[in-house]
């Protein structure tokens, strides 16, 4: 059997996934006191009346209450979707998430999703002027769309990568008054403290490669427009920034794929989603699931993604 071809077989099995690779990985100024710990990394809910989210949502929570966890990140796309429906659609779909993830008894930081974004796409018949346009709706139950905290020695650094267009469309996008906002962050931050960064939107990832032989991207007209919705398009912007710190690693979402890429010596972890292929089965060999990360004293950080075991019933 080709190694791609065990991976792949060990996650449509649910077997776990566990990686450590050790990159950016300078020593540590001695004032530097750094705890070592862990926490649960969840994205794509996509929670939803439909193709029974809500048991596979309520089925994947259950089991962090036997995690020995500091905390929960949530890495986006909480429902689906905020993006192109009313409001009646859009409120059921909060108060479903909102239901369902009380049953996490552990602090939650948020992380946006495209798919958390209110009414941009004119479909949904929400006007701008609407008080809880765009990322309003998720800023009002949330908190902020980007934002930095520290907990035990690491730094830990949000991401907003969702670039809402004039046009009511939207890309993958940090923007200038983000990265000017991300380089004062870490500045006070210092050099020698670890970072790990959070953002929906992946900086750096191979699904464009993984997705190229389906069926529904050789139909699109405009290639371009798809990779500006796979990837943040200013990544070179952000990365540049992040090379000045001691980055151990990006928690990334969205894709739906497992993946693991290290470029210019950043980590670019990706985690499947909680929703597989949208409910629908694995997502191009990455079944449904979370991710634990483990971080240690040395400043290393180690991945594990997990199975919860959801089948889907189409």
């Amino acid at each position: 059997m080709q190694r791609r071809d065990l991976l792949k077989t060990l996650a449509l099995a649910g077997v776990a996934s566990a990686f450590g690779v050790r990159v950016n990985a300078e020593s540590m100024s001695p004032d530097t006191k750094v705890e070592g710990f862990s926490f649960i990394f969840f994205t794509d809910t996509h929670i939803q009346p439909e193709l029974r989210a809500a048991d596979g949502c309520r089925m994947c929570f259950s089991q962090f209450t036997g995690i020995p966890a500091d905390f929960v990140m949530c890495g986006g796309d909480l429902v689906y979707d905020a993006l192109g429906v009313d409001g009646t659609r859009a409120h059921l779909l909060w108060d479903m998430y909102k239901e369902i993830a009380a049953s996490i008894h552990l602090p939650i930081h948020y992380t946006i999703g495209n798919h958390d974004v209110f009414g941009v796409l004119t479909k949904s018949g929400i006007s701008p002027s609407d008080p809880e346009y765009g990322k309003k709706a998720f800023e009002d139950r949330y908190g902020p769309t980007h934002y930095s905290f520290d907990h035990k020695g690491w730094h830990f650094v949000v991401l907003d990568s969702i670039g809402v267009q004039t046009d009511r469309t939207w890309t993958g996008e940090v923007g200038d008054a983000q990265i000017a906002w991300l380089k004062t962050d870490l500045e006070k931050t210092g050099k020698h403290t670890p970072v790990l960064v959070v953002t929906h939107i992946p900086l750096v990832t191979g699904a464009v490669n993984y997705v190229a032989r389906q069926e529904w991207l050789k139909r699109t007209p405009n290639i371009g427009n798809l990779v500006n919705t796979l990837m943040v398009t200013d990544a070179t912007e952000v990365i540049d920034v992040l090379l000045g710190y001691n980055v151990r690693g990006v928690l990334q979402g969205h894709t739906h794929i497992n993946e693991e890429i290290v470029f210019r010596n950043l980590r670019f972890s990706t985690s499947g989603a909680v929703c597989g292929d949208w409910w629908k089965g694995p997502r191009a060999g990455t079944a449904e699931g979370y991710s634990i990360v483990t971080l240690g004293v040395d400043g290393s950080m180690r991945r594990e993604y997990r199975n919860y075991g959801f089948c889907a019933s189409v």
